[in-house]
């Protein structure tokens, strides 16, 4: 086989993995990183770690055969630059979370959000900025819970205080 013919199923292989990554994933932003510090991107990456976000660096140019395995249009014109790819699997707020809050506590102008898709529809800036302040799945749940376990708790409340005033009663 000839390195030529080895780079080129390398980086078929690169597109399908990111097919994949795009079909599992409920968001995906691109944000521009030129100028983070190593240590900033290090930082970076293991906030996304942590909450089962990817962030990677990948070719332009790759991503975009990927988008078109997928009929997947209207991110050409984000595709400029060095970009870099958030890819949010299992709750589609946690990566605008993670990168808006990271911009903002490091007070960052060399990282920006340009856009993204949640699922396969094209979303703009403001769109992914919504969703960073949108409650987390986990954060709405716990809130349901907390509205249904306290009329509960009121309910227990006063039917010990009437067995109280009964048993003192009596």
């Amino acid at each position: 086989m000839t390195k030529m013919s080895a780079n080129l199923e390398a980086k078929k292989q690169v597109v399908s993995d990111i097919v994949e990554k795009l079909k599992n994933a409920e968001c995906m932003m691109v944000v521009s990183y030129s100028g983070l510090t190593v240590e900033q991107v290090t930082e970076l990456r293991k906030l996304c770690r942590e909450s089962n976000v990817h962030y990677c660096v990948l070719k332009n140019r790759l991503v975009n055969r990927a988008l078109q395995e997928l009929k997947i249009e209207g991110l050409d014109s984000l595709l400029e630059g060095p970009n870099a790819f958030v890819f949010s699997e299992k709750d589609v707020t946690a990566g605008p979370k993670i990168i808006s809050q990271f911009i903002e506590k490091n007070k960052l102008t060399s990282l920006e959000i340009k856009g993204g898709l949640m699922g396969t529809e094209v979303i703009d800036v403001n769109t992914i900025k919504g969703l960073a302040s949108t409650p987390s799945r986990e954060e709405l749940l716990a809130t349901v819970v907390g509205c249904l376990v306290s009329p509960l708790s009121a309910l227990v409340s006063v039917l010990e205080q009437i067995a109280e005033k009964k048993e003192s009663a009596a």
